[in-house]
């Protein structure tokens, strides 16, 4: 691990490893914030993300075993008012559907109506409408955050209370979870926790804001140190047990750690882990063989924040690693430290091929960039004058987006998303490179403006590649 902060540029890396019901091993290196230099320490907290989808899980596992719902009741029965695209989608999706990632959205499908917006949980799960499916329903893999958001709400219909305060009542304080907090608000002088970072073109680590996720808190709101882990992992190990309380019936462990959905194992798997020989999703849980045993974790990604968590039940084994700025390494090394503890191998060859890759990286990025330039056409201007540009665009599904002219040129600003503020510099023709004025994990995209049959500007396109958020599904149309 101290190597690994090293040769990735990791502002610091915490590990919690329980084992047997005891918490055996807790550790961390490096510093909770850059600009302050304060150690780390395994009772700081930082953003666990999705790591959160195993509580509210776990809190339908216990309204299904105080038999207040099944997890094959109906969504509609609880939220009468919830759509998805398809309407006979609407009309079969059951409570274990909204947790196993296979309602045939895609993956992170509508991830852009929460993230960092004003539009409230409510109004997130009204605009899921409008998100067409890229599979048949019950047929493949697809990583969903917003249908999390719609768990969340059955369980605040069934206990009529949050379910913030349902996960803290019912989960966080008889598991002993007493420095944790499931909103950026609780986050105050009383708490030490880690700043996230993000990683400058130029290899600098710089401190970045936290990100408010309250309207999607179900899916990954939840602050947690790697000592408060350890004591959820003990209970998970223990099929919700915790000394002589049993928190849900450990048959629904077995129900959240049978596989719902499978996952290919990829040819990069097959080469870098020979002992996986399946993959798949439960009811808030990754699965998977390793080693011949079975493995079940998760993975959470915030802004500047990546955690990983590895249970082995059969060893009553578990480790969480948790970093705070964006990287891999907290997947990587949740692999080699199972591969050292249940194989004996100690090369640590994920974390060797991360090192690897990120020498690389740097002839990389100037190889694309070299490929976008070449893309680009000489010589060209816009077609219209630049304030003829300026105006309100508006996607039914998102909301709307503003574009200014100034001295300096176009700007651009998602109305719903403050965060999303930007500079347009003109590319070629009429498609101009969008330059965040926020320093975030975004990097820079592409605008792109159309017309009428007229020749006024009537839309607009924007592409910002990147692995979390399509911003393809959006086309604004102006006002």
């Amino acid at each position: 691990m101290s190597r690994a902060v090293q040769s990735m540029n990791l502002p610091s890396l915490s590990v919690s490893i329980v084992h047997e019901g005891e918490l055996v091993w807790s550790k961390s290196y490096g510093t909770l914030d850059v600009a302050g230099n304060v150690d780390a320490t395994p009772d700081a907290l930082y953003a666990v993300a999705s790591n959160t989808k195993g509580f509210t899980s776990a809190a339908l596992a216990q309204l299904v075993s105080a038999q207040k719902i099944n997890w094959d009741d109906r969504v509609t029965d609880y939220l009468p008012d919830f759509k998805l695209y398809d309407p006979y989608v609407t009309s079969e999706l059951r409570i274990r559907d909204l947790l196993c990632h296979r309602s045939g959205l895609a993956t992170f499908s509508g991830d852009l109506l929460w993230y960092g917006t004003t539009w409230t949980s409510d109004d997130v799960l009204e605009k899921a409408q409008y998100l067409k499916p890229t599979s048949s329903f019950r047929t493949e893999f697809g990583y969903q955050n917003i249908l999390y958001i719609a768990a969340g709400k059955i369980i605040e219909v069934v206990t009529g209370t949050t379910w913030e305060k349902c996960i803290q009542d019912s989960l966080l304080t008889p598991i002993g979870m007493d420095q944790s907090v499931l909103s950026t608000l609780d986050l105050d002088g009383t708490n030490t926790f880690a700043q996230p970072h993000n990683e400058t073109s130029d290899g600098d680590l710089v401190p970045i804001d936290w990100i408010n996720w309250d309207n999607m808190a179900p899916a990954g709101a939840l602050i947690a140190s790697v000592n408060d882990m350890a004591k959820w992992m003990t209970v998970q190990l223990d099929s919700g047990r915790i000394a002589d309380q049993r928190l849900w019936d450990r048959n629904e462990t077995k129900e959240m750690w049978t596989m719902h959905t499978p996952i290919p194992v990829s040819n990069w798997y097959h080469s870098k882990l020979p002992s996986i020989h399946f993959r798949g999703y439960g009811l808030g849980w990754e699965m998977a063989t390793l080693h011949g045993r079975k493995v079940v974790g998760h993975s959470g990604g915030y802004d500047g924040m990546i955690s990983r968590q590895m249970l082995v039940p059969d060893d009553k084994l578990g480790i969480f690693i948790v970093t705070n700025t964006n990287s891999s390494v907290p997947w990587a090394l949740g692999y080699d430290f199972l591969d050292a503890l249940l194989n004996g191998n100690l090369d640590f060859n994920l974390l060797s091929f991360l090192e690897a890759n990120r020498s690389e990286e740097a002839d990389n990025k100037a190889q694309e960039l070299e490929t976008k330039n070449a893309s680009r056409i000489a010589n060209t201007s816009p077609s219209h004058l630049l304030a003829d540009f300026a105006g309100t665009y508006t996607d039914k599904m998102y909301g709307s987006i503003e574009i200014t002219v100034s001295n300096s040129g176009l700007g651009l600003q998602f109305i719903q998303t403050p965060l999303f503020k930007a500079d347009l510099e003109h590319w070629h023709y009429d498609t101009f490179q969008l330059n965040w004025s926020e320093q975030m994990m975004l990097p820079s995209g592409m605008v792109h403006f159309s017309f009428d049959a007229l020749g006024k500007v009537a839309a607009l396109d924007v592409d910002v590649p990147n692995p979390d958020f399509d911003f393809t599904e959006l086309h604004f149309v102006r006002d």
